[in-house]
């Protein structure tokens, strides 16, 4: 049954991935309310950007009589919030703005969710859904032979960006407990593939192997994440929208867990193939780096749950889902070459590990 959706956060890359998927494999019509930070891009949306069933609102989510307006307005029958500030080194340096985004706002989405639904009749309370998009970075970290995060995982998180999506998780499970609000709660692993603002590892990599720069790897590169090919996460998040249990809880992985050094070597490996340098494969550019304050050893999700729930593994294991993003990057040049010199004037691009979910 086609359901209106309001869903948060739609031009960033776990979003947009998100509406296009929805408006290939499904009829549902969209309502993406994105405040258009730095790291949103309307082209993410491809033809999502003319397409009937999908509204663009700009909006913020920390406002609340914004959002009262726009569930007023346009009267959804279910919510999908992915707006979050999600680049954990712009946590460390400024704290403010994940507090607000992450916490601030998914209180005032929560809220003006709760007044709409309190007014629906019993059929639109009963069927309606508020689906929470979150990160495994909430659990902590892994020590090496540690046993994959899992929904019942304590909480442990170890950065201002993890802090502020733990808080946020525990107000979503609160309104329902609380309130009767029939959430909907999912983590997920380090997502990778076409449309990734470049300042994540693996497009930083990517451009920087590229153009004969530097290839920094925080510590010595042991540090280790799950990885899971975006348009499957998209998938997957539809799949919990719509078969998945209030009050529930579904951890999302990819099953590919690898090193940051094996990621930024297969980078350079599937370059290296595509064109090749006349200076020699590019693994001669990586170089260690200072490892950043309070770096997680290793993130990594069983999804087995998930999987039995919804019916649903990962299409792509990282080889070919890195094979992808690689192309994409090759065949975008104008796009994230814009962004560099929009963002960074000219520097060189940073590197990180963390995930947009989000």
């Amino acid at each position: 049954m086609p359901l209106k959706l309001l869903l948060t956060g739609g031009c960033g890359f776990i979003g947009s991935a998100v509406v296009r998927h929805l408006l290939r494999a499904t009829d549902h019509i969209i309502i993406n309310v994105d405040k258009m930070t730095y790291a949103a891009s309307e082209e993410a949306l491809e033809e999502a950007r003319t397409h009937r069933r999908h509204t663009l609102v700009r909006a913020d989510i920390s406002d609340l009589q914004a959002m009262r307006q726009i569930f007023a307005t346009h009267r959804p029958d279910a919510v999908m919030h992915l707006a979050a500030e999600s680049h954990v080194d712009r946590s460390i340096d400024g704290p403010a703005d994940f507090i607000r985004s992450n916490i601030v706002g998914t209180f005032s989405l929560l809220e003006a969710a709760r007044d709409y639904w309190s007014g629906r009749d019993a059929a639109g309370r009963a069927s309606f859904r508020f689906h929470h998009v979150s990160t495994d970075e909430v659990f902590g970290a892994l020590r090496p032979g540690d046993a994959p995060f899992t929904e019942t995982t304590a909480y442990d998180p170890r950065s201002p960006y993890s802090a502020s999506k733990a808080a946020s998780d525990h107000l979503v499970r609160a309104w329902h407990h609380t309130y009767g609000l029939p959430t909907l709660v999912s983590n997920t692993v380090n997502n990778y593939g076409p449309w990734q603002f470049p300042e994540k590892l693996i497009p930083v990599v990517t451009i920087n192997a590229l153009e004969g720069k530097e290839l920094p790897v925080y510590g010595d590169g042991s540090n280790m994440r799950d990885w899971l090919f975006v348009e499957d996460h998209a998938e997957a998040l539809a799949l919990v929208l719509e078969h998945g249990e209030p009050g529930a809880t579904y951890a999302i992985g990819g099953r590919q867990p690898r090193t940051n050094l094996q990621v930024v070597r297969a980078i350079c490996a599937e370059l290296d193939r595509r064109l090749p340098d006349p200076a020699g494969p590019r693994e001669r550019l990586i170089r260690f780096v200072t490892d950043r304050p309070g770096h997680d050893f290793r993130y990594e999700i069983d999804p087995s749950r998930a999987e039995a729930a919804l019916g649903w593994r990962a299409p792509h294991d990282f080889t070919a889902g890195l094979a992808r993003t690689i192309d994409w990057y090759l065949a975008n040049r104008a796009w994230w070459e814009g962004l560099r010199a929009a963002h960074y004037s000219g520097q060189r691009l940073g590197t990180t590990t963390k995930k947009d979910a989000a």
